[in-house]
């Protein structure tokens, strides 16, 4: 444990992210062991399980906050630390014990908050307007890898089922490092084997969550998805040789050149404006949705949503850098307008097509002419591709707008998604196409 700071106010874009992806409703957890603590002790606490449907899987994560009185002495905030764990870890093994065995593959996270008050009042209420404004101040405490072979023993053997214990801030650091969905579940992959290696040699494997957010972002596990989906775009025969800018970046990752963290700052950089860009479009295109008011439709955005907000680092990178390419075309090309092709480097089922508004207002490519046409342009795009695992095709149309004070990019947005087809249908497809 470490000294008290005021609690930070800024969520990270992946927090935001990740709300995205609930599937359930808070469950509360009730623990008898903390509750047996309030009296004596003038504590409360708030806990509860939230369940994120990620695309590579489930995330089962706890969040427990245990507020004390200011001035408690270190021994009994330890005391209360232990406490509070050994209840969490008693209610985790008992709530396992009553589901699925496909909860094995889930990946089970519980975040700790400790709080302090000056003054507890006796009321249910705790998360008060002071601490919605962050008056409170937070004890920065750790679990790296020697807390678990030491202090918290447990079979490491179980490993779909091992409860991985976080700070706080902790928690708001990897929020903020890794930036995507696809990345936390590799990050939490990569932290549970970094865990079951030090049980194993009983050597700790990292002495800070940093030292392994850092390891993490700077090994090949980062770009081994993209590079599988790379290889499987020239098969396909969607591209001649493989992606310049992924080959220079995962060159650099594994010489540990000192490139390597510039390419991370502008995967960086990239996979926030990804999350803002996303933000604006799912603003303008909920609208619609929520003017229809159905519970489907609300589906339906959420579904819309996640695809977009399912790619890495790398392949959002790539997607920020076809539009930063854009003020940079020929003049002729931006008058008239174009279309650039890029598929998901994260999943092989998704292609992105992204068309550039002519600006000519009543021009043949113009938003005008384009904007109305989008989901025919993408079941076209869907029956033509070669690809067997499709199953979405995304189509951004956006529009440049220059003004005195900047320019900017209106996005529109349609996500079209595709049953899966064998060769002969998809030609039979094509063919029916070309007759209408």
């Amino acid at each position: 444990m470490s000294n008290s700071t005021t609690a930070i106010a800024d969520k990270p874009h992946l927090g935001n992210e990740l709300a995205c992806y609930v599937q359930t409703d808070n469950l509360e957890m009730i623990l008898p062991a903390i509750q047996a603590l309030e009296a004596p002790h003038k504590i409360q606490y708030q806990a509860q399980k939230l369940a994120y449907h990620l695309p590579l899987g489930e995330l089962q994560l706890s969040e427990l906050v245990v507020y004390l009185p200011e001035g408690m002495l270190a021994a009994d905030i330890e005391s209360v630390r232990k406490t509070a764990i050994k209840s969490v870890l008693a209610w985790h093994k008992g709530y396992l014990s009553g589901q699925k065995a496909d909860m094995v593959h889930a990946i089970e996270v519980l975040v700790f908050d400790i709080q302090f008050k000056s003054d507890i009042e006796e009321t249910s209420h705790v998360a008060d307007k002071d601490n919605r404004h962050g008056k409170y101040k937070r004890l920065k405490h750790d679990f790296p890898a020697r807390y678990f072979m030491e202090d918290l023993i447990i079979d490491m053997s179980d490993n779909g089922q091992l409860l991985q214990i976080f700070g706080w801030h902790d928690w708001q650091s990897i929020l903020t490092a890794l930036h995507t969905p696809c990345e936390l579940w590799r990050f939490l992959r990569y932290r549970l084997e970094q865990l079951q290696q030090s049980a194993i040699s009983h050597v700790p494997s990292f002495e800070s969550e940093e030292a392994l957010i850092n390891k993490f972002l700077n090994s090949s596990t980062l770009f081994t998805q993209a590079i599988a989906i790379d290889n499987a775009l020239i098969k396909y025969g969607m591209q001649d040789a493989p992606n310049a800018a992924l080959i220079a970046m995962a060159l650099a990752q594994k010489n540990h050149s000192p490139t390597s963290q510039m390419y991370q700052q502008h995967m960086q950089q990239a996979a926030i404006l990804w999350s803002q860009l996303n933000s604006q479009m799912i603003t303008t295109v909920s609208e619609k949705f929520i003017a229809r008011k159905s519970r489907e439709q609300q589906t339906e955005l959420s579904h819309w949503q996640q695809q977009i907000l399912d790619e890495s680092l790398f392949s959002r990178h790539e997607l920020v850098r076809i539009l930063y390419r854009h003020p940079k075309q020929q003049q002729s090309l931006q008058q008239q307008g174009y279309v650039v092709h890029q598929h998901s480097y994260e999943c092989l089922g998704r292609h992105y097509v992204l068309i550039f508004y002519g600006q000519d207002a009543e021009g043949q490519h113009s938003k005008k002419a384009i904007q109305p046409n989008l989901a025919k342009i993408a079941l076209d795009v869907a029956t033509r591709l070669p690809i067997a695992e499709l199953h979405h095709v995304i189509v951004l149309g956006i529009d440049f707008i220059i003004e005195a004070e900047g320019s900017f990019m209106d996005i529109d947005l349609w996500i079209q998604p595709v049953d899966a087809m064998s060769q002969r249908e998809r030609q039979l497809s094509k063919q029916i196409q070309r007759l209408q």
